[in-house]
Protein backbone atom coordinates (compact mmCIF):
# COMPACT_ATOMS: atom_id res chain seq x y z
CA UNK A 1 0.00 0.00 0.00
CA UNK A 2 1.44 3.57 -0.94
CA UNK A 3 2.19 5.53 1.96
CA UNK A 4 -0.82 7.69 2.78
CA UNK A 5 -0.27 10.75 5.26
CA UNK A 6 -0.76 13.09 2.40
CA UNK A 7 -4.72 11.56 2.03
CA UNK A 8 -4.97 13.85 5.24
CA UNK A 9 -2.56 16.66 5.65
CA UNK A 10 -4.74 19.34 4.60
CA UNK A 11 -8.31 20.18 3.91
CA UNK A 12 -9.49 19.46 -0.13
CA UNK A 13 -11.58 22.20 -1.57
CA UNK A 14 -14.20 20.72 -3.78
CA UNK A 15 -13.68 21.11 -7.16
CA UNK A 16 -11.51 23.50 -6.28
CA UNK A 17 -11.34 27.19 -4.42
CA UNK A 18 -14.52 28.46 -5.66
CA UNK A 19 -16.49 31.75 -5.41
CA UNK A 20 -19.40 32.32 -7.93
CA UNK A 21 -19.59 35.90 -6.82
CA UNK A 22 -16.29 36.46 -7.28
CA UNK A 23 -16.44 35.19 -10.56
CA UNK A 24 -14.58 31.82 -10.02
CA UNK A 25 -16.15 28.90 -11.21
CA UNK A 26 -15.96 25.38 -10.01
CA UNK A 27 -13.66 23.27 -11.72
CA UNK A 28 -11.85 25.39 -13.35
CA UNK A 29 -8.21 26.39 -13.39
CA UNK A 30 -9.48 30.28 -11.42
CA UNK A 31 -10.68 28.02 -8.76
CA UNK A 32 -7.79 25.25 -8.49
CA UNK A 33 -5.13 27.86 -8.94
CA UNK A 34 -7.04 29.07 -5.95
CA UNK A 35 -7.12 26.19 -3.74
CA UNK A 36 -2.98 26.06 -4.56
CA UNK A 37 -2.56 29.37 -3.01
CA UNK A 38 -4.68 28.69 -0.38
CA UNK A 39 -2.63 25.29 0.52
CA UNK A 40 -5.41 23.06 0.01
CA UNK A 41 -5.89 19.93 -1.64
CA UNK A 42 -7.99 19.58 -4.81
CA UNK A 43 -11.13 17.80 -5.44
CA UNK A 44 -12.02 17.53 -9.04
CA UNK A 45 -14.56 15.73 -11.31
CA UNK A 46 -14.06 14.31 -14.78
CA UNK A 47 -16.86 13.27 -17.59
CA UNK A 48 -15.28 11.33 -20.96
CA UNK A 49 -15.16 13.32 -24.46
CA UNK A 50 -16.58 11.28 -27.22
CA UNK A 51 -12.80 10.35 -28.23
CA UNK A 52 -12.30 9.33 -24.65
CA UNK A 53 -10.38 11.85 -22.78
CA UNK A 54 -11.32 12.52 -18.97
CA UNK A 55 -12.40 16.27 -18.85
CA UNK A 56 -12.64 17.97 -15.84
CA UNK A 57 -16.36 18.48 -15.22
CA UNK A 58 -19.04 17.56 -12.63
CA UNK A 59 -22.18 17.64 -14.98
CA UNK A 60 -23.06 15.29 -17.80
CA UNK A 61 -24.66 18.11 -19.75
CA UNK A 62 -23.60 21.12 -20.36
CA UNK A 63 -25.65 24.30 -19.56
CA UNK A 64 -25.77 24.60 -15.98
CA UNK A 65 -22.60 27.23 -15.53
CA UNK A 66 -21.47 27.03 -19.43
CA UNK A 67 -22.66 28.04 -22.75
CA UNK A 68 -24.63 25.62 -24.76
CA UNK A 69 -26.65 22.80 -24.10
CA UNK A 70 -26.45 18.90 -25.15
CA UNK A 71 -24.63 16.24 -23.58
CA UNK A 72 -21.12 16.54 -22.94
CA UNK A 73 -20.06 13.28 -23.97
CA UNK A 74 -21.39 13.77 -27.71
CA UNK A 75 -18.24 16.28 -28.38
CA UNK A 76 -14.53 15.64 -28.58
CA UNK A 77 -12.06 17.04 -26.43
CA UNK A 78 -11.00 19.87 -28.86
CA UNK A 79 -14.60 20.77 -28.88
CA UNK A 80 -15.50 20.75 -25.10
CA UNK A 81 -11.86 22.61 -24.34
CA UNK A 82 -13.80 26.02 -26.48
CA UNK A 83 -16.84 25.48 -24.66
CA UNK A 84 -16.83 29.17 -22.38
CA UNK A 85 -18.01 29.29 -18.94
CA UNK A 86 -20.35 31.65 -18.37
CA UNK A 87 -18.63 35.33 -16.53
CA UNK A 88 -15.43 34.01 -16.57
CA UNK A 89 -12.50 33.42 -19.47
CA UNK A 90 -11.54 29.79 -18.32
CA UNK A 91 -12.45 26.68 -20.60
CA UNK A 92 -12.78 23.28 -19.54
CA UNK A 93 -9.19 20.88 -19.10
CA UNK A 94 -8.06 17.68 -19.55
CA UNK A 95 -7.07 15.42 -16.19
CA UNK A 96 -3.27 15.68 -18.10
CA UNK A 97 -4.10 19.54 -18.00
CA UNK A 98 -4.97 19.72 -14.48
CA UNK A 99 -2.25 17.73 -13.53
CA UNK A 100 -0.11 19.92 -15.33
CA UNK A 101 -1.59 23.00 -13.65
CA UNK A 102 -1.17 21.17 -10.06
CA UNK A 103 2.17 20.19 -10.49
CA UNK A 104 2.28 18.18 -7.18
CA UNK A 105 2.27 21.51 -5.24
CA UNK A 106 -0.76 19.75 -3.39
CA UNK A 107 -2.83 16.53 -3.45
CA UNK A 108 -5.30 15.72 -6.15
CA UNK A 109 -8.55 13.75 -5.95
CA UNK A 110 -10.08 12.84 -9.31
CA UNK A 111 -13.60 11.41 -8.69
CA UNK A 112 -14.52 9.89 -11.38
CA UNK A 113 -18.04 10.14 -12.64
CA UNK A 114 -20.34 7.02 -13.01
CA UNK A 115 -23.68 6.38 -14.81
CA UNK A 116 -22.81 2.63 -13.61
CA UNK A 117 -23.18 1.59 -17.05
CA UNK A 118 -20.23 -0.58 -17.50
CA UNK A 119 -18.69 1.57 -19.52
CA UNK A 120 -14.80 1.60 -18.73
CA UNK A 121 -13.57 4.03 -21.26
CA UNK A 122 -13.19 7.08 -18.57
CA UNK A 123 -11.33 5.07 -15.93
CA UNK A 124 -8.76 3.14 -18.29
CA UNK A 125 -8.04 7.09 -19.17
CA UNK A 126 -7.89 8.33 -15.72
CA UNK A 127 -5.33 5.70 -15.12
CA UNK A 128 -3.14 6.36 -17.98
CA UNK A 129 -2.89 10.20 -17.11
CA UNK A 130 -2.21 9.36 -13.50
CA UNK A 131 0.68 6.85 -13.98
CA UNK A 132 2.51 9.74 -15.90
CA UNK A 133 1.82 12.34 -12.43
CA UNK A 134 4.58 12.50 -9.96
CA UNK A 135 2.82 14.65 -7.48
CA UNK A 136 0.19 12.91 -4.53
CA UNK A 137 -3.11 12.00 -6.29
CA UNK A 138 -5.94 9.40 -5.79
CA UNK A 139 -8.63 8.45 -7.68
CA UNK A 140 -12.36 7.44 -6.45
CA UNK A 141 -15.64 6.77 -7.72
CA UNK A 142 -19.19 5.73 -5.99
CA UNK A 143 -19.18 3.23 -8.71
CA UNK A 144 -17.19 0.32 -6.98
CA UNK A 145 -16.70 -1.44 -10.40
CA UNK A 146 -14.73 1.15 -11.54
CA UNK A 147 -12.60 1.26 -7.90
CA UNK A 148 -12.09 -2.41 -8.73
CA UNK A 149 -10.56 -1.36 -12.10
CA UNK A 150 -8.36 0.50 -10.49
CA UNK A 151 -7.29 -2.06 -8.43
CA UNK A 152 -6.75 -4.36 -11.30
CA UNK A 153 -4.66 -2.76 -13.90
CA UNK A 154 -3.10 0.43 -11.71
CA UNK A 155 -2.19 -0.95 -8.26
CA UNK A 156 0.15 1.58 -7.25
CA UNK A 157 -2.49 4.32 -7.66
CA UNK A 158 -4.22 5.52 -4.36
CA UNK A 159 -7.83 4.46 -5.00
CA UNK A 160 -11.13 5.67 -2.84
CA UNK A 161 -14.67 4.84 -3.02
CA UNK A 162 -17.51 7.18 -2.30
CA UNK A 163 -20.55 6.74 -0.15
CA UNK A 164 -23.77 7.56 1.69
CA UNK A 165 -26.14 5.54 3.98
CA UNK A 166 -28.94 6.18 2.14
CA UNK A 167 -28.74 6.83 -1.62
CA UNK A 168 -32.29 8.68 -0.99
CA UNK A 169 -31.70 11.51 -3.70
CA UNK A 170 -32.95 11.02 -7.06
CA UNK A 171 -30.10 10.61 -9.15
CA UNK A 172 -30.33 6.94 -6.95
CA UNK A 173 -33.60 6.58 -8.52
CA UNK A 174 -32.60 3.72 -11.12
CA UNK A 175 -30.76 1.93 -8.11
CA UNK A 176 -31.84 -1.34 -6.72
CA UNK A 177 -32.66 -1.05 -2.97
CA UNK A 178 -30.63 -4.03 -2.43
CA UNK A 179 -27.74 -2.37 -4.71
CA UNK A 180 -27.63 0.58 -2.37
CA UNK A 181 -27.48 -1.72 0.63
CA UNK A 182 -24.51 -3.34 -0.92
CA UNK A 183 -22.96 0.47 -1.27
CA UNK A 184 -23.62 1.79 2.49
CA UNK A 185 -22.36 -1.24 3.77
CA UNK A 186 -18.97 -1.49 1.25
CA UNK A 187 -19.40 -4.77 0.68
CA UNK A 188 -17.64 -4.69 -2.42
CA UNK A 189 -14.58 -4.18 -0.40
CA UNK A 190 -12.78 -7.42 -0.77
CA UNK A 191 -13.17 -6.56 -4.45
CA UNK A 192 -12.32 -3.16 -4.50
CA UNK A 193 -9.80 -2.70 -1.23
CA UNK A 194 -9.96 0.96 -0.79
CA UNK A 195 -7.08 3.06 0.25
CA UNK A 196 -9.83 5.42 2.08
CA UNK A 197 -13.49 6.26 1.93
CA UNK A 198 -14.85 9.56 0.97
CA UNK A 199 -18.29 9.57 3.22
CA UNK A 200 -21.25 12.33 2.96
CA UNK A 201 -21.16 14.33 6.09
CA UNK A 202 -24.73 14.05 6.46
CA UNK A 203 -24.38 10.65 7.36
CA UNK A 204 -22.20 11.19 9.86
CA UNK A 205 -21.56 9.46 12.73
CA UNK A 206 -21.98 5.67 10.51
CA UNK A 207 -20.97 2.20 11.28
CA UNK A 208 -19.65 1.80 8.14
CA UNK A 209 -16.94 4.07 8.47
CA UNK A 210 -16.71 3.95 11.73
CA UNK A 211 -15.65 0.22 11.42
CA UNK A 212 -13.59 1.49 8.36
CA UNK A 213 -11.53 3.84 10.21
CA UNK A 214 -11.02 2.28 13.46
CA UNK A 215 -10.91 -1.48 12.76
CA UNK A 216 -9.25 -1.73 9.17
CA UNK A 217 -7.38 1.60 9.96
CA UNK A 218 -8.74 3.12 6.45
CA UNK A 219 -8.61 6.80 6.66
CA UNK A 220 -12.31 8.29 6.28
CA UNK A 221 -12.29 12.02 4.18
CA UNK A 222 -15.88 13.54 4.40
CA UNK A 223 -17.45 15.61 1.83
CA UNK A 224 -19.01 18.27 1.29
CA UNK A 225 -18.74 20.39 4.48
CA UNK A 226 -20.08 23.64 4.21
CA UNK A 227 -21.78 24.35 7.59
CA UNK A 228 -20.24 24.65 10.95
CA UNK A 229 -22.48 21.75 12.43
CA UNK A 230 -20.94 19.69 9.02
CA UNK A 231 -17.41 20.87 10.53
CA UNK A 232 -18.18 19.89 14.01
CA UNK A 233 -19.38 16.07 12.63
CA UNK A 234 -16.19 16.22 10.57
CA UNK A 235 -14.09 16.83 13.43
CA UNK A 236 -15.16 14.24 15.71
CA UNK A 237 -15.78 11.36 12.60
CA UNK A 238 -13.58 12.31 10.10
CA UNK A 239 -10.02 12.44 9.47
CA UNK A 240 -9.91 15.38 6.77
CA UNK A 241 -12.72 17.34 5.24
CA UNK A 242 -13.68 17.92 1.16
CA UNK A 243 -15.25 21.65 1.79
CA UNK A 244 -16.33 24.49 -0.22
CA UNK A 245 -18.56 27.81 0.57
CA UNK A 246 -15.57 28.68 3.21
CA UNK A 247 -11.89 28.44 3.89
CA UNK A 248 -10.96 26.03 6.76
Amino acid sequence: MPKLDWLTARPVAHRGLHDARAGVVENTASAFAAAIAGGYGIECDVQVSRDGEAIVHHDLALGRLTEGSGPLGALTAAELKIVAFRDTTDRMLTLGELCALVGGRVPLFVEIKSRFDGDLTLTRRVAEVLAGYAGPAAAMSFDPKLVALLRAIAPGLTRGIIAERHYAHPEWAALPAFKKWQLAHLAHAPRTRPHFVAWSVKDLPSLTPLLAQRVFGVPVLTWTVRTEDDRRRAARWADQVIFEGFTP
